[in-house]
């Protein structure tokens, strides 16, 4: 694969700008390796998208009612697969091989270095929370003056290693840091797997215990549609659409997964198939979630499996959906670390030879990460906050405002009409939902800063 000039000034490797080339065996960092399968990409690619947004979900069908919620999320599905065909096809055109090439190749270095920016940001937040919901689902957590128990101190009591220090330190030397270590997204391959089955036992304990109950009749069929009492109902609808736009982000693990693959061709195969499954996940947790806890449904559906579900063991099965959950995040965790890793090399090092194939680099870069998400997780519980501002318009830039701007831009005088519609509605979407995301962002911290002065 060739590569344009502005994507090759980046990099001295005369192969590819930030990630490993797969047609040349001898650059390969790992000897042997001939290229990655469909089934393990579409692994990889799932997990990409699958992650904490999956227990937001139910609480924006509730705002919305049944019937559009739903829709929702299969327009969603059908907008991301058309952000990623236009990545694909100006990635072709333009002759380079990664994300920040393409966007490099429309905008020059600012464009570069800004997406490889939301990427970092988007990513980091990601990787903070999710350590955070590692947390709170082994040690516990405190929510509104309330203790939640964790698993790990259910199990055991409170003792020094169930302590949650103990138990993300216990977690990030013996699971994320081996995960984490990979110089290649197809090793992950079947981590991610087994990240993608407990999605599936997420969704089949929850459909259980739904019919169940719905078969002894203790749950009544959810609301169609949305419930609207007043001007402040209406306008809390908006701040669903954050929640169902980014539901799908996986843009910046396009390249990386379709580098290694054995037949590149593939690609848009892969990302059709991922997105079919990821979205019927999507509306079988939302179907059935919203149906079990109706109006009582929490904004993260997870806190609702901290009660009695009203069956028999549901304290075992309660346990089993955290335990599932907390382990996901976990697989999850290397995935979207690898990406990150790749992309602040990028603004680091752009003139270095790609990072997989300078060790000193690799290992000093991914501690530095790793430890400053663990500590971030651990002792700036304000973390939070700070990347609810900036997780929530990076992410959106990275999957919708980026493709779009190429897309308008067209270098290579490729966008059809219907490319150049889709990037303005894209574009519409991406700056209303940013604006709903940083508004009720800002209004749930003023009045939590309120009730807290009382």
């Amino acid at each position: 694969m060739t590569i344009v000039s502005s994507d090759r000034k980046y990099r001295r490797s005369p192969k590819i700008p930030l990630l490993p080339q797969k047609h040349d065996d001898h650059d390969s960092p790992e000897v042997g390796f001939n290229g990655a399968s469909f089934s393990g990409a579409v692994f990889n690619m799932s997990t990409t998208i699958v992650g904490a947004g999956i227990m937001a979900l139910p609480a924006a069908v509730k705002q919305l009612g049944l019937i559009p919620g739903l829709i929702m999320i299969v327009l969603g599905a059908m907008l991301t697969e058309s952000s990623i065909d236009m990545i694909m096809r100006f990635t072709r055109a333009s002759k380079t091989a990664s994300y920040s090439g393409l966007v490099g190749d429309a905008f020059g270095g600012p464009g570069r270095t800004l997406l490889q920016l939301c990427v970092v940001v988007n990513n980091l937040g990601m990787l903070v929370v999710y350590m955070i919901i590692i947390g709170d689902v082994l040690s516990g957590t405190w929510s509104e003056g309330v203790r939640h128990s964790g698993v790990m101190e259910e199990w055991f009591g409170q003792r020094w290693w169930t302590s949650r220090f103990s138990l993300l330190l216990l977690t990030t030397l013996l699971v994320l840091a081996p995960l984490i270590s990979f110089k290649r997204v197809d090793s992950l391959r079947y981590t991610s797997a087994l990240s993608v089955a407990l999605a599936v036992v997420f969704v089949a304990i929850t459909a259980g215990v739904a019919i169940f109950k719905l078969m002894d009749g203790s749950v009544a069929f959810p609301r169609l549609m949305p419930k609207l009492v007043d001007q402040a109902s209406f306008w809390k609808l908006f701040t669903t659409i954050p929640i169902l736009v980014t539901a799908y982000i996986c843009h910046h693990n396009i390249h990386p997964i379709e580098n290694e693959l054995i037949d590149p061709t593939q690609m848009k195969s892969i990302v059709r198939t991922s997105l079919t499954f990821c979205s019927t996940v999507y509306i079988a947790t939302s179907f059935f979630s919203f149906l079990l806890f109706g109006d009582h449904t929490l904004d993260d559906v997870l806190a609702n499996f901290d009660a009695d579900l009203g069956i028999p063991y549901s304290s075992f099965l309660d346990d089993i959906v955290r335990v599932s959950y907390g382990v996901h995040l976990m697989l999850v965790f290397p995935i979207v670390f690898f990406s990150l890793r790749l992309n602040l090399d990028g603004l680091l090092f752009p003139f270095a030879i790609p990072i997989a194939f300078d060790n000193r680099r690799f290992y000093t870069v991914t501690a530095a990460l790793m430890g400053f998400i663990f500590l971030g997780a651990n002792f700036v519980p304000s973390i939070w906050d700070a990347f609810q501002f900036t997780g929530a318009t990076a992410a959106i830039s990275v999957g919708f405002i980026f493709p779009a701007a190429v897309a308008l831009r067209d270098t290579h005088g490729i966008a059809t009409k219907k490319d150049k519609l889709v990037s303005w509605v894209m574009i519409f979407l991406a700056v209303s939902s940013s604006t709903a995301a940083i508004s009720s962002d800002i209004y749930s911290i003023v009045s939590r800063d309120k009730l807290a002065g009382r």
